[in-house]
């Protein structure tokens, strides 16, 4: 048994739990931690949770936030100034990108309903470029059912630290281990 098969097995035991519907939107979080070099694996693995989602008479929804610093660049008005200067985007383009990101993620869970788990994938990608944890506060009352975050990282009680990097945060979300 792979760690993501046992990660998919508890995803599939928090899917059984009777979903109150008058909770947080921090507390409709769910935070799956894995092994950051394990993230092909899950990638690869990723249909198992849609079926297991489908299994339980849930809706899956995945948003997908590995392109999207590259997709917002793409289309800004600086691309070539920061390009030729990346650390230029430190002064307030990186937090303009933040909003356009938490644009793009609170449109796609306004797509789902009370029944959806959306699946957010990319936290990796966010590195250095945003806190998930701002993502996270900054979406979590637009959830309509429940967010399931793919995050390549450790937990240590309630503080979650992407890619084992920096010091990390406190997180009410429900973790899934």
């Amino acid at each position: 048994m792979s760690a993501i098969d046992d990660a998919c097995r508890a995803y599939e035991r928090q899917l059984k739990e009777t979903w109150t519907a008058h909770l947080s939107g921090p507390e409709r979080v769910w935070m799956l931690t894995y092994r950051p070099d394990t993230e092909r694996r899950l990638r690869q693995r990723l249909p198992m949770f849609r079926t297991s989602t489908e299994a339980a008479g849930r809706t899956w929804q995945l948003i997908d936030a590995t392109t999207s610093f590259e997709r917002w660049l793409e289309s800004h008005e600086y691309r070539d100034q920061y390009l030729r200067d990346p650390e230029a985007l430190q002064y307030g383009a990186l937090d303009e990108f933040a909003e356009h990101l938490v644009d793009e993620v609170t449109g796609q869970l306004r797509q789902g309903d009370s029944n959806t788990v959306s699946g957010l994938l990319g936290a990796a990608s966010l590195f250095g470029l945003m806190r998930v944890s701002r993502l996270l506060n900054s979406v979590a009352d637009e959830i309509p059912g429940r967010m399931l975050v793919f995050f390549p990282g450790s937990r240590e009680e309630n503080n979650y630290r992407l890619l084992d990097g920096h010091d990390g945060w406190n997180y009410l979300a429900v973790p899934i281990n």
